[in-house]
């Protein structure tokens, strides 16, 4: 496990690859997920908030990007072996209005925000990029065994209709099964650089910044000895 402080920049290390490639799968169902909320209820909530009917919609995104971002921080912990420390401010005690204030002034709720809206046009172009190459990889793998159930007996490339390759025999796929073997590394490196690249952006907008790390010690000090609530 790798823990990530505020006051160091965080070695490199290389993800497993069963973790990486969830991970990666997984970023773009979430992706769209997160941008279809943060753009909806932004507009709904700037677009009412005349009215004040969109100031519960813009409380609603508040909590719901601070919830997920303590999601997020548990799923790259769970699946890239990476911890991030919890960066929010401490919520002081009494009225709701200081806690709102806070949680506004709190500059880790605009990082998760940014983290979530960006999290779509990555998580696309990490998942074409993983589903490529595994899908060529393993196509190639396995076209010693099933060529033979393809229409005519036999594979060709690049289509049907135009036929530069044809492999119609197992001997004639082995060639092509091997090079699956080379592109399955490939992909398996691929898998586990995309995934270090995004741990290492997950990091960068997730985790406290010194800055932060020395607000939230100030409101810890101003508060000791009184009950408070985080979220």
């Amino acid at each position: 496990m790798r823990t990530v402080s505020a006051a160091a920049k965080p070695g490199r290390r290389t993800p497993p690859l069963s973790g990486a490639l969830a991970f990666l799968l997984l970023n773009l169902p979430l992706g769209i997920l997160g941008f279809t909320l943060i753009t909806a209820l932004t507009a709904a909530g700037l677009g009412t908030a005349i009215v004040w009917l969109g100031v519960p919609l813009l409380g609603l995104l508040v909590l719901l990007v601070r919830g997920a971002g303590r999601m997020e921080r548990a799923r790259v912990f769970a699946l890239l072996d990476t911890y991030i420390d919890r960066p929010y401010l401490p919520l002081p005690p009494g009225r709701q209005r200081n806690r709102w204030v806070t949680r506004l002034k709190d500059s880790a709720t605009w990082r998760d925000l940014a983290y979530f809206f960006l999290l779509f046009p990555l998580g696309l172009v990490e998942f074409v990029l993983v589903v490529a190459f595994w899908a060529v990889a393993l196509g190639l793998v396995a076209l010693p065994v099933y060529y033979r159930f393809l229409p005519g007996g036999a594979w060709h490339f690049p289509s049907y209709d135009v036929r530069w390759i044809t492999v119609d025999s197992t001997v004639t796929a082995l060639p092509w099964a091997a090079l699956g073997v080379l592109l399955v590394a490939l992909a398996a490196a691929l898998t586990r650089a995309l995934a270090a690249f995004h741990c290492e952006f997950s990091v960068a907008l997730l985790r406290p910044t010194v800055a932060q790390r020395q607000r939230m010690e100030r409101s810890w000090n101003a508060i000791d000895g009184m009950s408070t609530v985080t979220g």
